[in-house]
């Protein structure tokens, strides 16, 4: 008997411990399935809808942000516009004047802007030339084009040279102590080799 209530007792234990698992097993399984039908196709709808007018938004609101950012920029650099409708001819021309100076002002600026570039660059490349140096890296320099026609002219002496006047001339000379019959033309009954062959 006291085996076979130790046999009862290690089977209820073990049958125990399989429902532990399995409601372990179930409550996994639930929370994966929860987990998988969060997002369905309607959420996933909205929630690009949501994202789309949130970034329209967010564009709009930067779009805004950089006109204002301009209009106060052109404001600071330009002045605010002046009425020149009701104006008589002296502040007409004093407005003129004003607009003129700022005018040779801006491109003095200008100029003496583009000047500096100008320097920056040939001080960049100076120094990237002498850190080439330093590295041992040597700058290919930049081959300038050379002109072909010096060549074609070269090349057309030498033919104007072939082609000489002088040169194509024919010398002549006196054939001495031939027979006569070698001087003759053939005679018109014998045919060229050329007209012999088909």
């Amino acid at each position: 008997m006291a085996d076979d209530e130790e046999k009862k007792r290690k089977q209820a234990e073990t049958d125990r411990k399989r429902a532990e698992v399995r409601a372990r097993l179930e409550e996994a399984s639930k929370a994966k399935k929860a987990k998988k039908g969060f997002m369905t196709p309607d959420r996933k709808k909205k929630l690009r809808l949501l994202l789309r007018k949130k970034a329209a938004e967010e564009l709009k609101k930067e779009q805004e942000r950089k006109a204002a950012e301009r209009r106060r920029i052109i404001e600071e650099r330009c002045g605010k516009p002046k009425n020149v409708d009701d104006a008589n001819e002296a502040s007409l021309k004093s407005i003129l004047n004003q607009y003129h100076k700022r005018i040779n002002g801006l491109e003095e600026q200008k100029y003496d802007l583009e000047y500096e570039v100008i320097k920056k660059d040939f001080e960049i490349a100076d120094l990237n030339s002498q850190v080439n140096d330093l590295r041992g890296k040597f700058m290919k320099p930049t081959l300038k084009k050379v002109s072909k026609y010096e060549n074609k002219f070269a090349k057309l002496q030498k033919k104007a040279a072939e082609f000489n006047f002088r040169n194509q001339l024919k010398q002549v000379k006196k054939k001495e102590f031939t027979l006569e019959e070698e001087d003759k033309e053939p005679k018109k009954s014998e045919k060229a080799e050329w007209q012999t062959k088909k």
